[in-house]
């Protein structure tokens, strides 16, 4: 204990404001010496300037409702030109074309890895969805009758995946049934450009271009009330295309506006 600067404080401590700015001792001054020196020191974050990887991407569309881009589990980059997957593996740098599709099909407008990180979905132009194995280089279906037009959000929980449509609508898809369509969410009035499940499988985030950002809960949205959803969130001004469920605290969700919103809500 510092006896110097205790007796200071109860003995002059307090004469008031103007005496206590005005006294100054070396106990004083050790003591709040000790307490800079106790502090944590602050970490800080390094980002870098450049960028370590540069990959050329000549054909990527320039649509801000499409997701084009997904790195899967086994730690390789899916990326879609035109009408064209290429797969980047950052493990070994190399870069391998998965599929190219007909112009009549294309182009590709979304793609999204399986949890597994073998298998992929990849939402076309022109309302088809197929999954592909990207280990095999093979089709192993074609999902249609999904949506009326392009695909461009996908999601997967499991078996099931959540397509996206400029139609507004998103579609749960049992991939392992032939009748894959299994539950249909309304609630966009335009295109549906952001999906996500909570870790639990049990929630679904769905942003659209009407600047509205739907939850749905499974239980809710296959029973047969009038209002599917769980939430409907008006408080974004653009589109609400980036969402991410925090992973440790599973009911809170950060979705991102568009350009004429720039705001991530909590």
């Amino acid at each position: 204990m510092d006896l110097d600067y205790a007796h200071y404080m109860l003995t002059e401590g307090r004469k008031g404001k103007e005496n206590l700015a005005m006294v100054s001792s070396p106990s004083k001054d050790a003591y709040r010496k000790q307490l800079a020196e106790d502090k944590p020191a602050k970490l800080w974050r390094h980002i870098p300037q450049t960028s370590d990887i540069t990959l050329d991407a000549p054909d990527l569309v320039d649509d801000y409702y499409l997701n084009l881009l997904d790195w899967g589990s086994s730690n390789v980059l899916a990326i879609a030109l035109a009408t064209t997957i290429y797969l980047w593996d950052a493990t070994s740098g190399s870069t391998s074309e998965l599929v190219t599709f007909e112009d009549e099909s294309g182009p590709v407008t979304s793609v999204n890895w399986a949890p597994d990180g073998r298998h992929i979905a990849i939402g076309l132009d022109n309302s088809e969805v197929q999954l592909w194995d990207s280990t095999a280089n093979r089709q192993l279906r074609t999902l249609r009758g999904c949506h009326r037009s392009r695909v461009g959000s996908l999601a997967w929980n499991n078996h099931i995946l959540t397509t996206g449509g400029i139609d507004g609508c998103i579609v749960n898809n049992d991939v392992r049934i032939r009748s894959h369509i299994v539950e249909t969410y309304r609630g966009h009035e335009q295109e549906v450009c952001g999906l996500k499940w909570s870790a639990s499988g049990q929630q679904l985030a769905g942003g659209g271009n009407n600047n509205l950002l739907h939850i749905w809960d499974r239980s809710v949205a296959s029973s047969n009330s009038q209002t599917q959803w769980l939430h409907k969130l008006e408080d974004h001004t653009a589109a609400v295309k980036a969402l991410a469920w925090c992973p440790f605290q599973g009911n809170l969700l950060a979705p991102g506006g568009g350009g004429g919103d720039r705001c991530i809500k909590f």
